[in-house]
């Protein structure tokens, strides 16, 4: 066997060995995806099976055995307030980012850009408050929320869910700010910028990935925040819905579930285009403060 022969072997034998790893890893990659998205298909045709087709056990849960039905959907706009829970947990989500954007990124700043003795106990003592369970902290709030008036309000999540997002955010923005040069900053204020100029125009373009981890973060978790809102609201139309549609959907021992799963089926789907919408800018975010131009 000459050595081209053997040469051309081998490269044949590389290119099979090539081809099976790439169908493996593809392969795995399609089991992962279907295990991780089994849990969003089942809402997603349960909410479209029939009461005779969704409580026989004998029926595949996957599978429609009867026709598909959309009445169960339509149920949540006609008889429910499913359109006001989603209006009032927008309002909430965008104040509270807001809110949460406003007070977290001066406070990472200041923990992370100057040097103060204070610096790492306070931020210590930030992270702290996060580990406080909710079951423990509503009642304390409850007074706070009475006390200025807002019981039974939507307005009472807008006060009080500051108080679980700001401090997790701090040190979300903490890491980010603490990785940007210093030097950037200084050539800034150099430049004329004051340090708040400074900041603005400097330094928070380049934290731009840790400000869309912030806001995801808090809109998320306004919209499935549990407790706070079942503690503090109650009528109907200032539910969030975290609270509105169990509300709505549960009577009893009576559950609505094909309505239930479509209700989760319509509110994940936006929140997570809109995740990854900004998963690309959180991507391409570090790419740009990696670059130097």
């Amino acid at each position: 066997m000459t050595t081209a022969e053997e040469a051309g072997r081998l490269r044949q034998r590389y290119a099979r060995r090539h081809v099976l790893a790439r169908v493996g890893l593809y392969l795995t990659a399609i089991v992962a995806a279907l295990i991780c998205a089994a849990p969003f298909l089942w809402s997603l045709i349960t909410a479209f099976k029939q009461n005779r087709d969704l409580y026989n056990p004998q029926n595949n849960p996957f599978v429609f055995n009867r026709p598909p039905t959309a009445d169960h959907v339509g149920y949540l706009f006609t008889d429910t307030e499913f359109l006001t829970f989603v209006a009032n947990t927008l309002l909430v989500g965008i104040l509270v980012v807001l809110i949460t954007l406003a007070l977290g990124l001066p406070a990472a700043y200041a923990l992370a850009r100057l040097d103060r003795p204070w610096s790492g106990p306070m931020a210590i003592g930030i992270f702290l408050v996060y580990l406080v369970p909710p079951s423990l902290l509503f009642l304390a709030l409850s007074r706070i929320v009475v006390a200025v008036g807002l019981q039974d309000s939507t307005w009472s999540l807008v006060l009080i869910y500051p108080t679980i997002t700001i401090p997790v955010s701090v040190w979300l923005l903490m890491g980010f700010l603490k990785n940007i040069p210093k030097d950037i900053e200084e050539q800034a204020m150099v430049d004329g910028y004051s340090r708040v100029g400074a900041f603005v125009r400097a330094v928070l373009p380049l934290a731009y990935p840790g400000v869309i981890a912030v806001v995801v973060f808090a809109f998320t978790l306004t919209a499935s925040e549990f407790i706070y809102a079942l503690a503090f609201v109650a009528p109907t139309d200032q539910m969030s819905v975290s609270i509105g549609v169990p509300t709505q959907l549960v009577r009893g021992d009576v559950f609505f579930w094909q309505s239930l799963q479509g209700a989760t089926v319509l509110v994940a789907v936006p929140i997570a285009l809109v995740f990854t919408w900004f998963l690309d800018r959180f991507v391409s975010g570090f790419t740009m403060g990696a670059v130097k131009e």
